[in-house]
Formats: structure tokens, C-alpha cells, sequence
């Protein structure tokens, strides 16, 4: 599909219609460590068995859940709540986690997995990065590179999330041909300023090599972004892009309200 480093409008803009926007953590606030973010993405899948429980009692679980979610220190850990019901099969529901300290990002899955909506949780798929720099270029916007290791999450409606993996062939290449495969890449990216790229890294921390994250408000030009990076040199070294989640920015009380009668 894409390539990680081709994302489209490097800024964001609040809009009026988007239910959590969140504000980044500052390099000091979480004390003393490395300055690169740490990035979750889990997603969760409601087991059925939850929904034969009385009525009663899935409100009272979900409404643990709710306020788990609330009481998250922001100074501490960026926490969005994305929900996938209706776009995924597999998921009903994305957590978005960035911290600096990566025992604040188990310590509140531990929290979760201790509610006793817990029992009724599967995790089919949970990916973990970190932000850093890009080793290339942005010709058409140089400073854009001194933003990529602190994350400005949940300005826009959808996400659009997957592992990325590349070739060996890829990293055989010369740094100079990679960055001329990679210069097409940025100037059809540009060409979608409604389309803001994340790109966080996993060598060496999972599975894949990297984990991209789309923002947007209209789904339309991600797709027309994605449609057209297919036709550049760079899809040639693309060897795992799936599984794909379209993903929309809703608070947690109003996610509950799609996952049971509460």
C-alpha cells in the first residue's frame, strides 16, 4: 500500500466537531528518560458472552470502563478511544497510547485487564512502536522532520492504522536511491494536505518494521492517497501492509453506547 514516509499535510487543525483532542506531553513531564514516545495500538474485540449478561450488569462493567479511561493522568499518557464497530469484523474498539515511559502503557492495560470487563476483552491484534526521526528527507518541507518524535494525536475524526513491513531488497539499496524512491513518495503525499501521517517504528520491539497512523477527516482522500502510491516505484518493496483499520475518534461514554444497550 503505502509507504510509511508518504504521509500528506504535516499540520493539524482542531475541528469543532472532533470529540478529543489531546494535548502532547512535553518533553519533561514524564521525567527523566529517553525524549522518543512510546506508541500503542491495542484493539479489542467484545466477546459475546457479554451480551447474554443482564442488562444491569454490562452497564456496570462498561461504566468501570468509562471512568478507568477518565481518570488517566494526560501529563503521564496521551489515552484516545477509537471506535471500529461497523469497520472491522475482528474489533469493536482502538486505545491509542503514547507516553514517554513504556511502564505507563502496561501498567494501564494491567488496570484494565483487573476490571471485570476484562473476562469479556480479546485482544486479536496490539502493535508497539516508538516516534523517531526520519532518515530522510521532506525536500518540500525540511522542518517537517523535527516534529515526527513528538505525536499530536486526536485532531481529526478517522484513523486509518496497519503494520508495515518492507523488503530486505529495500535496505540493500543505496541511502541515496532510497531517497530518491522516497522523494516521489512525499510529493503525492503533499498533494493530500487533509491527510496528516504518523509514523512510529518497531525494530526490534514487534513484529513488524513499522506502524502507520492516518488521520483525517475525509476518508475519501485517504483512499485516493493510497490509490495513488500504488502506482509509484516505492510499492515495488512492500511486503506486508495488512491488516488495515478504519478507525473513528469516539470518547469512551460514547463508545460504550455501540458495544450494549447502556
Amino acid at each position: 500500500m503505502t509507504h510509511p514516509h508518504a504521509g500528506g499535510s504535516h499540520g493539524s487543525r482542531p475541528g469543532s466537531d472532533q470529540p478529543q483532542a489531546a494535548r502532547v506531553l512535553g518533553p519533561g513531564e514524564a521525567g527523566p528518560g529517553p525524549k522518543r514516545q512510546y506508541v500503542s495500538f491495542q484493539f479489542f474485540k467484545l466477546a459475546l458472552e457479554f451480551r447474554r449478561l443482564p442488562i444491569a450488569q454490562q452497564q456496570t462493567m462498561l461504566g468501570a470502563f468509562v471512568h478507568l479511561v477518565q481518570e488517566n493522568d494526560p501529563k503521564r499518557m496521551i489515552l484516545l478511544t477509537y471506535s471500529c464497530v461497523g469497520t472491522r469484523a475482528d474489533v469493536d474498539f482502538m486505545l491509542w497510547k503514547i507516553s514517554y515511559e513504556l511502564d505507563a502503557l502496561q501498567e494501564f492495560s494491567a488496570k484494565l485487564n483487573r476490571l471485570a470487563l476484562g473476562a469479556y476483552l480479546e485482544t486479536p491484534h496490539s502493535y508497539l512502536a516508538q516516534s523517531k526521526r526520519s532518515t530522510y528527507i521532506d525536500k518540500l518541507d525540511p522542518g517537517h522532520d523535527e516534529t515526527r518524535t513528538t505525536l499530536v494525536p486526536g485532531r481529526h475524526k478517522y484513523i486509518f492504522v496497519y503494520p508495515f513491513v518492507k523488503t530486505r531488497e529495500w535496505y540493500l539499496m543505496s541511502k541515496q536511491a532510497r531517497q530518491g524512491v522516497m522523494d516521489e513518495h512525499i510529493i503525492v503525499g503533499n498533494k493530500y494536505p487533509s491527510v496528516k501521517l504518523n509514523t512510529t517504528y518497531s525494530f526490534g520491539l514487534d513484529d513488524q518494521e513499522f506502524v502507520v497512523a492516518f488521520e483525517s477527516d475525509i476518508p475519501g482522500d485517504f483512499l485516493d492517497l493510497v490509490q495513488e502510491l500504488r502506482e509509484t516505484e516505492g510499492s515495488r518493496f512492500t511486503l506486508r501492509d495488512t491488516p488495515i483499520f478504519t478507525c473513528v475518534n469516539t470518547p469512551a461514554e460514547q463508545l460504550i453506547k455501540q458495544l450494549a444497550p447502556v
